[in-house]
């Protein structure tokens, strides 16, 4: 395919050869033109996509017509030209202190732009159910009283690591009914009295007990579409009454609960990477937890935003409990630091929903806050490294990988990338 492209007063020419795997590249990239106006004429083959209104369109082929297409110059200097303050926009929606929950408290019918996202970053990753019943689930029931069966769990989880990054457990020992009280209880805080939530909203990290919308607020491009009560349990015991008194008894019982699955999970794992069972409970793993009762309100425009960008966790493991709404998707085939790499840690996200709202609490399994964290090194195992395997990860403290995490946000690259040998 030929293009000839005038741009100012400079003519360009493109020749596009066949591709055999067009899916992993582009012709051009997505870009605006530099000038003040560009007319293009180009044959009938087609491939050109513009966006409006943040929705990809294909560009159908005419014969005779010539494409013109407004350049920046020419916005830039156009008298009625709009200029977006996105920074405002945040700022009021953070003043207010109400999160998304207030927005559609306020019957909203399109959502503001500060939670738009680039459809190219929507929909850059394929989606297929035909793996949906391929999400390893194990059946923890008897493993401390049948070697058999714990040899059969341990063979379980290594597959499940090293393959998918991602488990659902059943038969772990927290009843559903406890369960369904803790969904419950954050669904409760969420959509309680405005007043006693904004006492809690807060961009302070030094606090145990905080509420906000997105941590990574004013770091990323595009705001999700979700509201969060963070809790920091351990090391330093959460005072019970520094907890919203509507789900205070739910949240520390589930706590004390899910800490000691936790530290199941962990002796399972060093089992499956051929280590003592005791080795990443007695590495500081299970030291630490906090835990995130999200709260994702229906969205009148689901299509358009995220409840949860792309994104790993920071933290050794995370536990998540969700309800029946749906909604979580993985990147099946994308690790620890501390496992070299044989063991996977998944991208995942959340999408919108026009029903709803979706709850879930999230419990991740590391330090929160310094001192605990500021001076234990973790790298590879090197149990796990030898001159064939050598580590590809190199040392850091948590609070350095968790500051690097943070200043990135929720933006779909692993935070290991940066700490690569």
């Amino acid at each position: 395919m030929l293009l000839a492209s005038f741009k100012s007063a400079e003519n360009f020419n493109f020749g596009f050869c066949a591709c055999r795997k067009p899916e992993l590249t582009f012709g051009i990239s997505d870009r605006s033109d530099s000038g003040f106006l560009t007319t293009l004429l180009h044959d009938q083959l087609g491939g050109l996509q513009v966006v409006r209104e943040n929705q990809l369109v294909n560009v159908k082929s005419v014969r005779g017509a010539l494409d013109v297409n407004v350049g920046d110059v020419l916005q830039a200097t156009a008298a009625h030209s709009v200029v977006y303050d996105r920074k405002s926009e945040l700022k009021a929606f953070d003043n207010s202190k109400t999160g998304v929950k207030g927005l559609v408290d306020a019957s909203l019918v399109k959502i503001p732009r500060m939670f738009v996202h680039e459809q190219r970053k929507l929909h850059k990753h394929s989606c297929s159910d035909k793996h949906k019943s391929n999400v390893p689930i194990i059946d923890l029931q008897g493993i401390d009283e049948d070697a058999n069966v714990r040899s059969k769990v341990i063979d379980q989880v290594q597959y499940a690591c090293e393959k998918w990054g991602f488990i659902q457990v059943i038969n772990h020992g927290i009843p559903l009914i406890l369960l369904d009280q803790m969904l419950d209880g954050i669904r409760a805080f969420h959509e309680g009295v405005p007043e006693v939530k904004k006492y809690f909203y807060s961009r302070d990290n030094k606090s145990k007990v905080v509420y906000n919308t997105n941590f990574d607020f004013y770091k990323v491009s595009a705001t999700t579409w979700r509201d969060t009560l963070t809790c920091v349990m351990t090391p330093r015991c959460l005072d019970p009454e520094e907890i919203p008194s509507i789900c205070r008894e739910i949240v520390v019982e589930y706590s004390n609960k899910v800490a000691a699955l936790g530290r199941v999970l962990f002796e399972l794992m060093a089992e499956a990477l051929g280590l003592n069972p005791n080795l990443l409970n007695d590495l500081g793993c299970s030291e630490g937890h906090f835990i995130d009762g999200n709260y994702y309100p229906a969205c009148p425009e689901p299509e358009l935003t995220l409840g949860i960008s792309d994104h790993s966790d920071s933290g050794f493991l995370t536990v998540l409990l969700q309800d029946q709404l749906g909604g979580l998707q993985l990147l099946h085939e994308n690790h620890w630091l501390i496992t070299n790499k044989k063991f996977l840690s998944v991208i995942h996200r959340v999408l919108a929903n026009n029903v709803g709202p979706r709850i879930s609490v999230a419990t991740f399994f590391r330090t929160y806050f310094p001192p605990e964290n500021t001076s234990r090194l973790y790298g590879p195992i090197k149990e796990l490294t030898s001159e064939d395997n050598p580590p590809i990860y190199k040392e850091t403290t948590v609070k350095d990988f968790v500051a690097h995490y943070d200043e990135k946000g929720h933006n779909g690259i692993s935070a290991l990338e940066y700490f690569k040998l």
